[in-house]
């Protein structure tokens, strides 16, 4: 999956602090001979055989000099380590190293930002591992980025280089035997509606808006919470979301009018056309045509009246008690508690002209800031063929949550590793599952590809019934499965540009959306004006530059990789 919030938050204070200890430190000390490598080649000298390894770990890991995977992967490979890793002040002793050019042989599990690598490797301080990503010193890994030319291109800077390697944890419809490979995070939100009130009053599940609407108006005027569950008078709540959340908003309905601008990891709003084209629904006439539909449905009293202010916890308080109709969420359990037997998925549902487009959402993205060697190392290519084991189905399975015969317990008749029981975790180890993965975790280049869950180590249940509905259920109604990658590269003069406008834009156009849905559709002269003001104001233009500059190296990348 995604890096924990920790890792990002790490991520960004040390980029802070390492900026000021560059501007004082200047480059790296050049600890490694700088002529045993010339650019674009491999350091061929095997001599060093001990490293040093600096980074993060969980603040529950008791360290990794005597974890049992790392220790059998060193004594395969030939090469010893010491392992200099903290839970806490990480960010602080990292930058102490760097500035002081008292530098390890790697970083591992620091969570550099693609700024950072590209900077360090600019100043020399990281070597570019492009020449070593070869099926001779990295089988395992150079098939990977073979077979996946999006994760090469996800880690090469805009240089041309490659400063870390690889980290993703990507479950998706692979990792449940389907041919195509959509992430879990596809179609973030799963709408819902409950058939037992629609039995009730004699009512089909609706296949498109307008029919929503007028079954709606039935839940509201018959006052179905109350009549159903027998609730108090009036506590019927037609439809309740949150607006503009992430799996609990009101997205999934603007599919009826071309689009769903889901809130997502790179900046709200953006699309990409089959084309390759970025654009911005929120200046779309599409766009301006559904705050006006859903605006009717606020006067009308369709939709809750906290959408605008309620959090998730006020939500499911609501759908709890069986007060509401119509809701978005990852699960119906999850959301509707003891009424979920009530509820089906509601289908993507036509817009008034007939038709309906759901944009996908990008899943999980892909992390180059996890390992990184640096000048210091005499011999990167000895470390490096230790690192490849990682990328080991069997091997990454276990420094993801623990060793085989801990956190595995054994296989099933498909020959797929199975994860301990909370039940058996506790009973032997006096902890839980969770609790567990975290002491036996290693932080580090961890790459997860979904058929993994199929071929090696099996997915919890709630992932595999997610996926079997997004797949059998919500991507039937999928046009065209594009979209904007998590995990494009930027430049630093990009991310300056994206720095200064991206809050204002999303919160500009966050705000008139929902002035515009609780009070009415802007005049055309608001239209224009605001049209005016996100260009102006919030650099649109700019940040669309920005967008399609980035996306398209990254393509660039991927197509010289396909072609080679």
């Amino acid at each position: 999956m995604k890096l924990s919030s920790y890792r990002k938050k790490l991520g960004r204070i040390i980029f802070l602090s390492l900026l000021i200890a560059l501007m004082l430190a200047g480059c790296g000390d050049g600890k490694a001979d700088p002529s045993a490598d010339e650019p674009g080649n491999a350091n061929t000298d095997v001599s060093q055989t001990e490293f040093e390894v600096m980074g993060g770990m969980s603040a529950l890991s008791p360290g990794y000099a005597n974890n049992v995977v790392l220790n059998k992967l060193m004594e395969e490979t030939g090469v010893k380590i010491t392992w200099n890793t903290l839970s806490d002040s990480v960010a602080e002793q990292v930058n102490i190293r760097i500035a002081g050019g008292d530098l390890p042989d790697a970083f591992m599990g620091v969570g550099f930002s693609n700024f950072d690598l590209a900077r360090y490797g600019r100043d020399g301080t990281f070597i570019d591992l492009t020449p070593y990503l070869t099926p001779e010193t990295m089988p395992n890994l150079a098939k990977i980025l073979d077979e996946n030319p999006d994760i090469r291109a996800a880690i090469t800077m805009n240089d041309g280089k490659i400063y870390g390697l690889p980290s993703a944890e990507r479950m998706g419809t692979k990792g449940i035997g389907k041919e195509e490979d959509y992430s879990i995070f596809t179609i973030p939100q799963f709408s819902m509606i409950n058939k037992a009130w629609l039995d009730d009053l004699n009512l089909e599940v609706p296949t498109t808006l307008d029919e929503l609407h007028d079954v709606l108006i039935a839940f509201k005027e018959n006052d179905m919470s109350a009549k159903y569950y027998g609730n108090e008078p009036g506590s019927t709540i037609p439809l309740s979301i949150g607006t503009d959340q992430w799996c609990w908003g009101q997205n999934i309905f603007y599919a009826g009018f071309g689009f769903t601008n889901w809130p997502n990891d790179v900046i709200n709003d953006l699309i990409l056309t089959p084309e390759g084209k970025v654009e911005f629904v929120s200046v779309s006439d599409n766009y301006r045509a559904a705050l006006a539909y859903f605006h009717e449905w606020f006067k009308e009293g369709l939709f809750d009246v906290e959408m605008f202010s309620q959090d998730h916890t006020q939500l499911m308080a609501k759908t709890s008690q069986g007060y509401v109709g119509v809701s978005t969420w990852w699960y119906i359990e999850e959301l509707m508690a003891e009424y979920s037997k009530d509820y089906v998925f509601l289908p993507v549902l036509d817009g008034p002209d007939g038709t309906h487009n759901v944009t996908v959402r990008t899943g999980g993205g892909t992390s180059s800031g996890q390992l990184s060697i640096t000048n210091a190392a005499k011999s990167p290519a000895n470390l490096l063929k230790f690192y490849d084991r990682w990328y080991e189905p069997e091997i990454v399975m276990q420094l993801q949550y623990g060793p085989i015969d801990v956190f595995f317990t054994g296989k099933d008749e498909n020959g797929v590793w199975l994860s301990i029981t909370e039940e058996e975790s506790r009973e032997k180890f006096g902890k839980s599952a969770g609790e567990l993965k975290n002491e036996m975790e290693v932080s580090g280049p961890k790459l997860i590809l979904s058929d993994y869950y199929k071929t090696t180590f099996k997915m919890e249940d709630r992932a595999i019934e997610r996926l079997e509905d997004l797949y059998n259920f919500w991507m039937p109604y999928v046009d065209n499965p594009i979209t904007y990658p998590i995990d494009v590269v930027f430049t630093e003069d990009e991310l300056d540009t994206i720095d200064r406008f991206k809050t204002d834009f999303e919160n500009t156009v966050a705000e008139n959306e929902g002035l515009w849905l609780r009070d009415g559709a802007p005049t055309d002269d608001e239209w224009e004006t605001y049209k005016i003001m996100l260009i102006d104001n919030c650099g649109m233009d700019k940040l669309l530059a920005v967008y399609q500059a980035a996306y398209d190296r990254y393509i660039s990348v991927q197509n010289e990789a396909k072609a080679e």
